[in-house]
């Protein structure tokens, strides 16, 4: 007598199996956070201020207009700085729960990234570490940055 197997033994695997892949395929918030942050400074490496700015919070783009931004990031960055481009690396992902942008801003819950560049210009080799943070949320992702005094 044959003894069939159990529809538990057949669906189990199954389910571990997609369990497994929607952590490979779907990003931890940290990584979202990271990915987010290394395309924003991929953008400023190349000079393209226009797209980096589009990855900016709302409440960053309401401080500077997108063509301001484009002019102040040429204007600091390749004419002070006497540097056409950088490199880059990044801290991992901090998550912190009651951040605020500014003194008077409602805490939000953010990722800090802390990104160091390395400029090689008319003035030497020199290093600037910018604190980043990143905002999840699905309507208003985006960069930030700390005005708080």
């Amino acid at each position: 007598m044959l003894r069939q197997k159990s529809p538990l033994i057949l669906i189990i695997p199954s389910v571990i199996a997609i369990i497994s892949l929607l952590f490979i395929l779907i990003p931890s918030e940290s990584k979202q956070a990271s990915n987010l942050v290394n395309e924003f400074y991929q953008a400023e490496q190349k000079a393209d201020f226009a797209s980096s700015w589009e990855l900016l919070h709302p409440k960053m783009q309401d401080r500077f207009s997108k063509s301001s931004y484009m002019q102040d990031r040429v204007h600091t960055f390749m004419n002070h700085f006497g540097a056409d481009t950088y490199t880059f690396s990044t801290s991992r992902p901090n998550r912190i729960k009651n951040w605020k942008m500014t003194e008077e801003s409602e805490p939000i819950e953010v990722y800090e990234v802390i990104v160091t560049k390395d400029y090689n210009g008319k003035y030497g080799r020199f290093q600037f570490v910018q604190y980043t943070y990143v905002f999840l949320d699905n309507e208003e992702p985006g960069i930030l940055w700390d005005y708080k005094e």
